[in-house]
């Protein structure tokens, strides 16, 4: 079974300043990819930006709570590397306010990053995507979208089952024009959101090096959900 191809393939990674997004972005840099890396703090991303050729790497300003900001990413990163084969939807929050006590304003910034971002960015991407013959879609979902475990969380799963959701129907729309999506669902990682010092609990270059496996399997090997777990559960 041959892998897909590396070279000049265009990636766009969102939340790439840190966390699982920058050490996706380390490991694609590592392959080979051209990246084009968004986030929020520019002047972060800039400090956590790989540390390869000039013409390889595109570093943007996203915010996934604003259209025109999508937008712009979008079309900057098609101008300057001639077309786009994979989009990386990495960027979320997370916030632990239980269900009786939950605050709508909460649930609705959850909602507009978790979903409503990734939403954005596959719509504007997808054209490009099929002209690819070959694009990819990776959405950072989480084991959250699989088992609510716990009342803590409960808006963040809410979120993250939607995203799941959008996975399967970016896959069916895409699939005849060759493009594979996956729902990565990962549980506790090391990273702000949980402890970035835990080794106890699944690294995030772990999870960079399932990404980059799942961007670079043929059209003829797709897997629609990679679960990733630290500890046993019924869904990993």
């Amino acid at each position: 079974m041959n892998s897909t191809s590396t070279t000049g393939r265009v990636v766009m990674v969102s939340g790439a300043n840190r966390g699982m997004g920058a050490a996706i972005a380390a490991r694609l840099a590592a392959d080979g990819y051209r990246l084009s890396l968004g986030a929020r703090r520019t002047d972060a991303l800039a400090e956590s930006a790989p540390d390869i050729e000039p013409e390889r790497l595109l570093l943007h300003h996203h915010d996934a709570t604003d259209l025109d900001s999508a937008r712009n990413w979008v079309d900057a990163t098609v101008e300057r590397f001639g077309g786009l084969d994979v989009l990386v939807n990495n960027a979320g929050i997370v916030d632990r306010t239980g269900l009786e006590s939950m605050d709508e304003e909460v649930l609705d910034d959850m909602w507009a990053v978790n979903v409503k971002g990734p939403l954005r960015l596959t719509r504007l991407a997808l054209p490009h995507l099929r002209r690819s013959g070959s694009g990819r879609v990776i959405n950072m979902a989480s084991l959250s979208a699989k088992r609510v475990k716990g009342d803590s969380i409960v808006g963040y799963s809410m979120t993250k089952y939607a995203l799941l959701a959008l996975s399967h129907a970016i896959r069916q729309i895409g699939w005849d024009d060759g493009i594979r999506v996956t729902a990565v669902c990962p549980g506790p990682v090391a990273t702000d959101m949980m402890d970035p010092d835990d080794d106890t609990i699944t690294q995030p270059s772990d999870v960079a090096d399932l990404v980059a496996t799942m961007i670079a399997l043929p059209n003829t090997a797709s897997v629609s959900e990679l679960l990733i777990g630290c500890r046993m559960e019924i869904w990993a």
